[in-house]
């Protein structure tokens, strides 16, 4: 089924690109990486860095192969690549550090960064192409919570232009279900009452906004943060102005995940659009418009035999370095718009 799914799915790509150039359409891919523990060598002292230091094995070689592995990942992504939000990163210096990989150099990606409270320093972030995408502005936002001694990361906004139109980015990466759901799920919950909140704030200054939320979200399409409390729609014919369309959904009734346990397969790395991002007709090009989502689990991203033989091929397990990418796969949309 997923080697089906798979080739269907590399297909439709590739008939993405070429009807594109032949339809005068142009496409712009958006995505989401979990990075998983993006750290530099430096002991920060106000966060809980201490396993990502020299003293606990985490040096320069350590370092420089991970960011040669994140940017050979993402030198592997569409060529169409304007916006990628990621997680995981301890500052905007590892950020800076990647972009200017020779794999990825030449894409020219600027950084979007703000400090969050979390307690082991782990951030979200943004990377764009300014040559397809203009940031107009940019804020982040603390979790609104009553849980005692909750602290976690800051959500991420962006509000820029891409193909000639506004458009805004959010970028999560919502609590760990550490210590069990039903501990972890009432900061799940708050997470996505606050990613609503943020929501509804744009759609109250413009009706019509374009919308897109992304991250790494800790629950699966179908668990209540993301159905019930963020409110986002499944199924395209249940949505309505100021809706959230969750594609992800169809992929993880196929069984696709973004990252795997013990024979279980999650897709926690999710891209949502707006209810204006849809297409209304065939061939409803004339603005923006979604077309596809996909989970990018390229077979180098994988481990390649043992136990976790198809999982994604991590930097560390039990404790191993293996010298690997990431524990997620990346989770991708495509647009098109007219040119």
């Amino acid at each position: 089924m997923k080697t089906r799914y798979f080739l269907a799915s590399l297909y439709l790509v590739s008939v993405l690109s070429i009807s594109a150039q032949e339809n005068n359409l142009k496409a712009y891919v958006v995505g989401f990486y979990n990075l998983e523990n993006l750290f530099d060598t430096i002991d920060s002292p106000d966060v809980n860095d201490e396993e990502y230091t020299p003293v606990n094995g985490w040096g320069t070689m350590k370092y420089t192969n991970k960011l040669e592995r994140m940017s050979y990942a993402i030198s592997k992504m569409p060529e169409e690549l304007a916006i990628l939000g990621v997680s995981e990163i301890e500052n905007r210096q590892v950020l800076e550090d990647l972009a200017a990989q020779p794999a990825i150099k030449e894409r020219n990606l600027k950084v979007v960064h703000y400090d969050s409270p979390d307690l082991r320093g782990v951030d979200v972030g943004l990377f764009y192409d300014p040559a397809v995408f203009t940031v107009t502005n940019t804020a982040s936002y603390r979790i609104r919570t009553t849980i005692p001694d909750f602290i976690s990361r800051d959500q991420l906004v962006v509000t820029g232009r891409l193909a000639g139109e506004e458009i805004h980015v959010i970028v999560l990466h919502w609590p760990s279900r550490g210590g069990g759901e039903n501990r972890s799920n009432p900061r799940r919950r708050d997470a996505a009452l606050t990613t609503r909140a943020i929501v509804d704030s744009l759609f109250s200054a413009d009706t019509n906004a374009k919308i897109i939320v992304m991250g790494d979200l800790n629950d699966d399409p179908v668990n209540a943060s993301v159905v019930i409390h963020l409110g986002a729609k499944n199924e395209k014919s249940d949505m309505k102005p100021q809706h959230l369309y969750n594609p992800c959904y169809i992929l993880y009734k196929k069984g696709i995940g973004s990252l795997g346990y013990n024979d279980q397969w999650n897709l926690f790395d999710q891209v949502m659009v707006s209810y204006e991002l849809l297409p209304k007709t065939k061939g409803d090009f004339a603005t923006l418009k979604y077309v596809k989502s996909e989970i990018f689990n390229k077979d180098f991203l994988k481990a390649s035999s043992g136990k976790y033989k198809g999982y994604p091929l991590r930097t560390h397990a039990g404790g191993v370095w293996l010298n690997g990418y990431s524990d997620h796969f990346p989770s991708l949309i495509w647009l098109l718009k007219e040119e």
